[in-house]
């Protein structure tokens, strides 16, 4: 963050010298709840620059949550919001592009990478892997688009009506509709820290979309259940034949394959199951996605106030 925060400063100063947006334009840091000096960083940033404001979330909730946290506070002080993460990854000067689009009547303008060079080769596979993954299970998400997007304040409007707690803001903001353009860039290495993103976290990112958006996992389970209960009658009736026909024998290690299979498809099915049941779960408790525990800028509200009551 200290080594990217200049950049934002310095782009959003030239984003408003050339009328592209307002002076009062700010750079919102979010806080997810991180357990080492980002949040006292992010009020020393507020304290020197007035171009920078932050909040703090008063535990981890996911990067998805974070993002959302910003942009839900954003909504009711901006006309446009571009959400980007810290690591200095994503190209800045595709912003100016995102800003013209906007003026150009987009209302959501997908920032997305225009090639891999900077990945290894697992990395590339996988990630191409993810988002077929996510087309094949009916998740409406946009190739190579992370979470660098622009969002005019009349989507975001819109976008609070989702009320779901189980959220994957890539697959959500395709669903809200309204015009939308795409940005290209080229994506750079890290500039500090290491990728919180390791496979484990990407398996269990795209599970977490296809679950919240996508219900075919359900019908794929129940296409699976059709076809292996087709195979399963020809099974038994070719085995009633061989039996009148005298030619049983043992068999025993084609029956410990079969029930194998099956009861490997058997628990993969009720698993897949158990998380729609346990997402319905959590969602009936209504529990808030985020909460937002200090503002950099409530010490002045307070000041405020003080001196309206005095």
């Amino acid at each position: 963050m200290p080594m990217t925060a200049p950049m934002f400063i310095g782009k959003l100063n030239q984003l408003a010298d050339a009328g592209k947006i307002s002076p009062n334009s700010r750079v919102l840091f979010v806080n997810d709840g991180s357990k080492d000096r980002t949040w006292e960083i992010i009020r020393e940033l507020a304290e020197k620059h007035a171009e920078c404001i932050g909040i703090c979330q008063s535990r981890n909730r996911g990067h998805q949550n974070a993002v959302l946290a910003g942009l839900m506070e954003a909504k009711d002080r901006c006309d446009i919001t571009i959400s980007i993460d810290c690591d200095g990854q994503d190209d800045i000067n595709a912003m100016d592009e995102m800003v013209d689009k906007y003026l150009n009547g987009a209302e959501i303008v997908y920032g997305v990478r225009s090639e891999r060079k900077t990945d290894t080769w697992f990395k590339r596979t996988t990630a191409v892997g993810f988002y077929k993954l996510m087309k094949l299970m009916g998740a409406e998400i946009v190739f190579n688009h992370a979470d660098y997007r622009l969002i005019s304040a009349r989507v975001l409007q819109h976008f609070a009506d989702f009320e779901e707690v189980n959220i994957f803001l890539r697959g959500m903001v395709p669903m809200v509709g309204f015009p939308s353009e795409t940005v290209y860039y080229e994506r750079a290495a890290r500039l500090a820290g290491e990728s919180h993103y390791p496979l484990r976290k990407m398996i269990a990112l795209a599970f977490n979309g296809i679950t919240s958006l996508s219900v075919k996992p359900i019908a794929l389970i129940t296409t699976v259940g059709i076809v292996f209960s087709i195979l399963g009658v020809i099974l038994m009736i070719w085995a009633i034949v061989q039996a009148c026909l005298g030619n049983t024998v043992a068999g025993w290690t084609s029956t410990v394959c079969i029930i194998c299979l099956l009861g490997g498809i058997q628990l993969i099915s009720l698993g897949v199951l158990g998380q729609y049941i346990g997402k319905t779960y959590l969602e009936t408790k209504h529990r808030p996605r985020y909460i937002i525990s200090a503002r950099t800028w409530e010490k002045e509200e307070r000041h405020w106030i003080e001196e309206q009551d005095s």
